[in-house]
């Protein structure tokens, strides 16, 4: 597997092997691998002749006093798991080479960046969509992989494909969580081992949410209360959203119906999380279910 710094090299690369009737695969990532990105490389490596994982810590999605500077990185350990996962090079260019002197072209989709992490992150879509875009004219891949942790991020990034008529498939897998379920995240590093802990409430409380949604509880306001209220047993855990949205049409709802996001973002202590569950209600009479895909063996909900 090779480490490649240079776009020229890469495109040069990947015509190479689309002329050899190769269908690339890709994986978009920042750094500081873990198991859910691992299920992303090896569902790539299946679906795919060729598989990209970039790993580009992009400072354009990083607000003012947030943690771009003490985002995990560590590229020997990343080289290894992609190259276990199936990749066959990793993308790993420098702020230079992405963003060169006198950069002024950016990509931004707009409303549904303005709920849950855009509305309290200021220009971090505009971020993640040029770097995205950036990154698919780049690469040129037949499929690009995402995890639904970042489930804003995936319904931003099909939008963006859909609205400019890009020439990639969007495939959406569930989220990986550790064996106590926290949902994996290459921040998790940094969290203390008090707050490691304390960091389970979230997961729990999402737990919980569908457990009232499975026994027939269908209002919103009813169904954010007791998240609320199981949250706020841990006092260094401070909320910074809980919402539930129609997943399809990404608006806020009063009674769940359909396909359901519930999404939190918290900080717990320094290191700000996010995690949620999408359920589903198959002919609004079943009892919801949590949605999967088949995505290897690491992509579960584990709900």
């Amino acid at each position: 597997m090779k480490i490649i710094t240079s776009i020229d090299e890469l495109k040069t690369i990947i015509r190479k092997e689309k002329q050899n009737g190769k269908q690339i695969g890709f994986v978009p990532t920042m750094g500081y691998l873990h198991d859910g990105h691992l299920s992303l490389i090896e569902k790539a490596s299946i679906e795919n002749q060729f598989v990209v994982v970039s790993i580009f810590v992009n400072p354009t999605q990083f607000g003012i006093n947030e943690d771009f500077d003490v985002y995990p990185r560590d590229l020997e350990r990343d080289q290894k798991i992609a190259e276990t996962g199936g990749a066959n090079i990793i993308f790993h260019p420098t702020t230079k080479e992405m963003y060169p002197t006198g950069y002024s072209t950016y990509v931004e989709v707009e409303k549904i960046t303005e709920k849950l992490c855009g509305a309290s992150r200021p220009g971090h879509f505009r971020g993640v969509t040029t770097v995205v875009a950036k990154l698919f004219h780049i690469v040129t891949p037949h499929r690009a992989y995402f995890g639904l942790k970042d489930a804003q991020q995936v319904v931003v990034i099909q939008k963006m494909v859909r609205d400019l008529n890009m020439d990639v498939q969007i495939v959406p897998c569930p989220i990986v969580r550790e064996a106590d379920g926290l949902a994996m995240s290459s921040r998790n590093v940094n969290l203390s081992i008090q707050d490691r802990k304390s960091a389970l409430i979230l997961s729990k409380s999402l737990l919980r949410a569908k457990e009232i949604v499975v026994a027939g509880e269908r209002n919103a306001e009813i169904i954010l209360t007791q998240i609320k209220e199981i949250i706020a047993t841990e006092p260094t855990v401070t909320i910074d959203y809980i919402e539930i949205l129609d997943f399809e049409r990404f608006e806020k709802i009063d009674v769940l119906k359909g396909r359901v996001l519930i999404a939190i973002a918290a900080k717990i202590g320094k290191v700000r999380l996010i995690d949620n569950i999408i359920l589903e209600d198959l002919l609004y009479t079943t009892p919801f279910k949590s949605y999967q895909t088949n995505c290897g063996k690491y992509c579960r909900q584990n709900y």
